[in-house]
């Protein structure tokens, strides 16, 4: 009689639905504002389930050397972020965009460009690897090198053959925007660096996360400000020896973030950093990441900044971004649930009111997201308060700088608001 009671209670329990997860959000500043820059953050989720976060710092790449790597960690079942800890820096020389992955061997990697000269196009790859970065403060590195962007022989006829078609009336690409001898002069400059040995081996820099291709292939998205084009380094020893791709050629994608789809094929969402910008654009490799197909716009907008896009475990596809076509006060997060065919739902994180002065809109960008062990995602980004919505310190600067972390789930996304 009790094996007849258990059996219908299965049957009964199998009869009543699973309800949906509630909607989750929730966020908060990994470090109070401050006055100095701070920018470009990358997160990651350790095996014992903190949250590890990077990002540069300092007084401003573009004029200064001081701007150093800086992380931050997040203890599992904690709600208060480490004071920030160093990473990385090259002293006499600015350190930034980093990003981070862990491999399958559960090492912490540490990627980052260091610009030689305080100009995008002077950049130097770089990366670290630790296997001890469980522990309070800073990781203890195994390995740092440089990482030798290499483009190898086909790199200028790829080029050449890609400016060709984009010059020509089929291109996907609009840049119609540009008067013709604009146009002319930057694609003779762009085969005059394509032809020489150092241009095309400096100035190539991270952005968004590596991607861990079967276990076995690394692949590290790169992009150049000086081409403003984007391209693949590949490793399949974990660092040994590195390659590169076809080059992704373009008027203006930069800084790729990869997701795969279901048939192996590789896709790449770019920042679109055109003459006048209005979509991401998007590319498709069919060969683990090898070659990659023309450039073309997708339909999201974009205001020329940083996006991230990754496949959660149900297969679904969720990308972060600024859906706009001009501003960075919009920070939103899509869901597409046919391998972005789509993106039917989406929700801000962060949204100022389009009206008023722009000026004093904020801006929340450059993100980067992941979904955790459990399920949920976590999302970290660049958060800078409107200039009106300000404190000052005691020597009069604005602090309004600072680097951003929300909580949330796939059922948040979905909500109605």
């Amino acid at each position: 009689m009790k094996i007849l009671c258990r059996i219908a209670a299965l049957g009964f329990a199998a009869l009543v639905p699973i309800q949906p997860a509630a909607p989750q959000f929730e966020s908060e500043l990994v470090f109070p504002l401050e006055h100095w820059h701070n920018h470009a953050s990358m997160i990651v989720e350790a095996r014992n389930g903190d949250l590890l976060v990077c990002w540069f710092h300092g007084s401003g790449e573009r004029t200064a050397d001081d701007v150093v790597v800086r992380g931050a960690r997040l203890r599992n079942g904690a709600t208060k972020w480490s004071e920030p800890f160093l990473l990385a820096d090259t002293p006499g020389y600015p350190d930034t965009n980093a990003t981070m992955f862990i491999d399958p061997r559960e090492r912490l990697w540490l990627l980052w460009p260091t610009i030689l000269a305080n100009e995008w196009h002077t950049a130097l790859m770089k990366y670290r690897i630790s296997s001890d970065y469980l522990r309070d403060g800073p990781p203890r590195w195994d390995v740092s090198e440089v990482l030798h962007v290499t483009p190898g022989d086909d790199f200028q006829a790829t080029v050449d053959r890609e400016l060709d078609r984009l010059m020509g009336p089929s291109s996907p690409v609009d840049i119609r925007v540009r008067s013709q001898p604009e146009r002319q002069q930057r694609v003779e400059k762009l085969r005059r660096d394509a032809a020489d040995k150092l241009t095309r081996r400096l100035g190539w820099m991270t952005r968004a996360h590596p991607y861990v291709l079967d276990g076995t292939r690394l692949i590290v998205p790169l992009y150049s400000d000086g081409f403003s084009f984007s391209l693949m380094a590949i490793t399949d020893d974990w660092g040994a020896t590195w390659k590169t791709s076809t080059p992704l050629v373009g008027f203006g994608n930069i800084q790729p973030s990869l997701v795969r789809k279901k048939d192996g094929t590789l896709v790449a969402y770019m920042r679109d950093n055109g003459p006048a910008p209005k979509r991401l654009h998007v590319s498709r490799s069919r060969d683990r990441g090898e070659t990659w197909s023309a450039v073309e716009d997708s339909s999201l907008l974009n205001p020329g900044s940083g996006a991230e896009v990754t496949a959660l475990a149900n297969g679904h596809w969720v990308l972060v971004y600024n859906d706009l076509e001009q501003g960075r006060y919009s920070l939103a997060v899509s869901l597409s649930e046919d391998e972005g065919e789509t993106w039917p739902w989406i929700r801000p994180l962060e949204r100022d009111p389009t009206t008023g002065d722009p000026a004093q809109r904020g801006e929340y960008h450059y993100p980067s997201i992941i979904q955790a062990r459990d399920g949920t995602l976590h999302a970290s980004y660049s958060y800078f308060v409107p200039p009106d919505k300000a404190k000052k310190d005691e020597e009069g600067r604005l602090l309004r700088k600072a680097i951003k972390h929300a909580h949330f789930n796939e059922a948040w996304i979905r909500a109605e608001r």
